[in-house]
């Protein structure tokens, strides 16, 4: 496929992201040099709602994409048929940004008739650690934590993926915003929550650690979030700062317990990895390499640009991809968005309702 042909380390991959909120666009090399990269926020269309909406963000999508990829060739002195493959998220996601993101990729993939690499999200963010490391050799256990998802997930090579444990109910990067918005911090929530906490006591405001010493490794933070509202509401003289302090704090102790609990039942790991958009926070880092540490297992945390969603982390999983199966002829190209798309999917359905798996 396509007139250009590469080395095993030199192939080259678009990578197409836009999952969320985020529109991403990045050219990444199999040794493991990112050779240009374009992000585009868009935090200023979804303040004002304290959140994302959906529709907002596939419009933003739609006008920002071509640009970005033309841009991001021209960043790079590359063109089209210069790459080895066209890398696109084909979810989990909002339905409307990935559809977007990978009906571009498709498009691009046939005129330069190049194989498409449909990438699952979370896999590149289970893979981003490899990126920045080269020295990360699987297997490892991973600790999922972002926006939408909340997993512990033993990483056994390229395409297989064992979940250990989910969320039953909201994940961790969820109940952030959340609290963010209680608290009148603004969007995005996650950074907001993390400063004011550094002003307050996280032992301050009392609030439960949900599922902590059950026997399922399972997550659960809607309860958290609920208390936290009841102490913004019950005017019992907390501070915001205490608020924010204390919340992070019961989200870290249910990280531990339940990474100890997951860690008990399985066979044991080499290296503890966090990756996702709540892994970007400092005192969750710390909490997490304390835990790695007590146990002698390495820690390994992308740097903070590889935690939120980008096209870094897509390029990164379509080089890995082509690297496992050197004869790949790529995705087909009627393959269909997937809003969900467990990494794991014969994984048992965990307890509860609303389980995102």
């Amino acid at each position: 496929m396509g007139s250009v042909t590469h080395s095993l380390s030199g192939r080259i991959v678009l990578g197409i992201e836009s999952s969320c909120d985020e529109t991403a666009v990045a050219l990444v090399r199999a040794d493991r040099t990112v050779l240009a990269e374009r992000i585009a926020s868009q935090e200023a269309e979804h303040a004002p709602y304290g959140g994302v909406v959906p529709e907002i963000a596939a419009r933003a999508h739609a006008q920002r994409l071509a640009p970005m990829i033309e841009a991001t060739f021209a960043d790079a002195g590359l063109a089209l048929d210069d790459v080895d493959a066209i890398a696109a998220t084909a979810g989990p996601g909002l339905i409307g940004g990935v559809m977007v993101g990978l009906v571009s990729g498709k498009a691009l993939a046939m005129a330069a008739d190049k194989p498409l690499i449909a990438v699952n999200h979370l896999e590149g963010h289970a893979l981003s650690p490899r990126l920045a490391d080269p020295t990360l050799q699987f297997p490892y256990l991973l600790l999922l934590v972002s926006g939408g998802h909340c997993q512990i997930l033993a990483v056994e090579g390229v395409g297989r993926y064992r979940r250990l444990a989910t969320t039953i109910d909201d994940a961790l990067g969820e109940a952030f915003d959340k609290t963010a918005k209680i608290l009148g911090l603004g969007y995005p929530g996650g950074p907001a929550v993390e400063k004011l906490a550094l002003e307050g006591d996280g032992t301050g405001v009392p609030l439960p650690r949900p599922l902590k010493g059950s026997k399922e490794p399972h997550f659960s933070f809607a309860g958290l979030k609920s208390a936290v509202l009841r102490a913004k509401e019950n005017q019992d003289g907390y501070s915001d700062a205490d608020i924010a302090a204390s919340f992070q704090q019961a989200a870290i102790d249910c990280l531990v317990d339940r990474l100890e609990r997951a860690v008990s039942l399985s066979d044991p790991f080499p290296a503890l990895v966090v990756a996702g958009g709540v892994a970007a926070n400092r005192s969750v880092r710390d909490a997490l390499e304390g835990f790695a540490n007590g146990r002698d297992m390495r820690f390994v945390a992308p740097p903070l640009a590889l935690c939120t969603d980008n096209a870094a982390m897509i390029g990164w999983a379509g080089c890995e991809h082509l690297a496992a199966k050197p004869d790949f002829a790529g995705d087909p190209l009627d393959l269909k968005a997937r809003p969900r798309w467990p990494l794991d999917p014969e994984a048992e359905a965990a307890r509860g309702a609303g389980v995102k798996a």
